[in-house]
């Protein structure tokens, strides 16, 4: 997979419209300034055109596949319209299933309950724990880092030769790292899984909103993903792909939706007929106003042109490294190197400064959210921080007065709706944080880095 900006003007696509764009937040050495927020490998800001949307579907609001009424058949129509709308974004192929669930943790906890009892699964140490984690009840081959694209395409085919007995397997891997932001070879390993008879699932929440997302072009098997990410609002996600084995499987949960026929025995126990579809893991009234933000969100991107706003984002990822790169104090951490394909999400530490206190002085001092951790993605962070994985360490701040030792790293991360002041901001605070200092004084509360309420300020 690479990313182009060949033949495309990045000036010509502006940011897209999102909710949050004129809020206001108080800085701690006074006065107010519009919130940038750069934290959108945690949470894209709403598409202004998805609360639109939503809002106007809200007064017709009714129940999904559970009623006669015109309300009812009007959400029915357009919860499944939404179906529609998401395998079209994804390049479904026709006897693909897209099962709604609540993010992408809960997609891959579902495929984890589908998978065949005997399966093995792999996994790299570098994935989200929404991908490294679901897989408990299987037998799990945790694969190396790797440093190179070509040495994770090398790592997976030697893992899946070495499995004995030859049976049912499957691939987890990343689109794009919420660490770092790299792209995976995903063509490459979905070969070589089908080559070596498994299957794979691709974990595309920091891929989807980013770069447009192919299932029969990357030749996946499944993709999961999550509304939260791609400027959609909270409680929504999407796992589609293969319909076998989610047939073959129990529902994830049982319950009304999920079955076609209930009938009392005789001995007095109950018979299930479950659904075949879809539905048969959709079970509950499903979140029809989030299944239609994420078809909201797909449709916005599509119509706004992808390419123009990858070409954007390209620019906006190059502008951040090469401030970055002027400061000699800043490292940013990477897998792949310098040349490496990679979205807008970028992560560093700064020497001399504790992560959660660096973090706390941009949101403080120049209103910039960013995120500070570890990621949800330890063993990943540890292992490009060079620590020991038995070295202690959680996310957010050590305890006692901020200090420079520090296990986690900081991220900036960023998208369709992010306006080039956010960027210049941030760029010029990382540098005045670093050649001049905090302008006030911190301390941790609750394991956060937090201004000191009860001093003065530096200046």
């Amino acid at each position: 997979m690479s990313v182009s900006t060949a033949a495309i003007d990045p000036s010509v696509c502006a940011p897209l419209p999102v909710l949050g764009q004129d809020v206001t937040v108080p800085l701690v050495t006074g006065g107010e300034v519009t919130y940038a927020a750069l934290d959108y490998a945690a949470s894209a800001p709403a598409l202004q055109r998805v609360w639109d949307d939503v809002a106007a579907y809200a007064p017709y609001y009714g129940s999904v596949h559970r009623g006669a009424g015109y309300l009812s058949q009007l959400s029915t129509d357009l919860f499944e319209n939404s179906r529609r709308t998401v395998a079209e974004f994804l390049g479904c192929r026709a006897d693909d299933q897209v099962v709604f669930t609540r993010s992408t943790t809960d997609s891959l906890n579902l495929l984890a309950a589908a998978i065949p009892a005997d399966c093995r699964v792999f996994v790299y140490e570098t994935e989200h724990h929404a991908s490294l984690l679901p897989w408990r009840d299987a037998q799990v081959t945790y694969l190396d880092a790797p440093r190179t694209p070509g040495q994770a395409v090398e790592t997976l085919e030697r893992a899946l030769a070495d499995r004995d007995p030859y049976g049912p397997a499957l691939v987890c891997v990343t689109g794009a790292s919420n660490v770092t932001g790299e792209l995976w070879p995903v063509q490459e390993l979905a070969a070589a899984a089908h080559a070596h008879g498994a299957r794979i699932v691709l974990d595309a929440a920091q891929l989807a909103p980013h770069h447009p997302v192919d299932i029969a072009e990357l030749d996946v098997d499944w993709v999961a993903f999550s509304g939260h990410k791609l400027y959609a609002p909270f409680g929504s996600g999407v796992l589609a792909g293969r319909a076998d084995w989610l047939q073959a499987a129990e529902p994830y949960l049982a319950g009304g939706g999920a079955s076609r026929k209930v009938a009392r025995r005789a001995d007095g126990g109950v018979d299930v007929d479950w659904h075949t579809t879809a539905a048969r893991h959709e079970a509950g009234s499903p979140n029809v106003i989030g299944v239609y933000s994420i078809a909201s969100a797909c449709k916005a991107l599509t119509e706004a042109g992808f390419d123009s706003l990858v070409a954007r984002e390209q620019e906006l990822v190059g502008r951040v490294r090469a401030g970055l790169a002027e400061v000699p104090e800043v490292k940013v951490l990477s897998l792949f190197g310098d040349d490496a394909p990679r979205v807008g999400v970028i992560s560093f530490v700064v020497r001399g400064w504790n992560s959660s206190h660096f973090a706390a002085a941009l949101s403080a001092e120049y209103g910039i959210g960013v995120r500070d951790g570890l990621f949800c993605a330890h063993p990943l962070v540890r292992t490009l921080l060079g620590s020991d994985p038995q070295d202690p360490g959680e996310c957010g701040a050590p305890e006692g007065e901020p200090g420079e030792r520090s296990l986690n790293a900081i991220r900036v991360s960023f998208g369709a709706g992010t306006p080039d002041e956010h960027i210049e901001r941030f760029l010029r605070a990382v540098t005045e944080l670093v050649r001049e200092g905090a302008r006030w004084k911190y301390r941790t509360e609750d394991g956060r880095c937090v201004p000191d309420r009860g001093t003065a300020a530096q200046v």
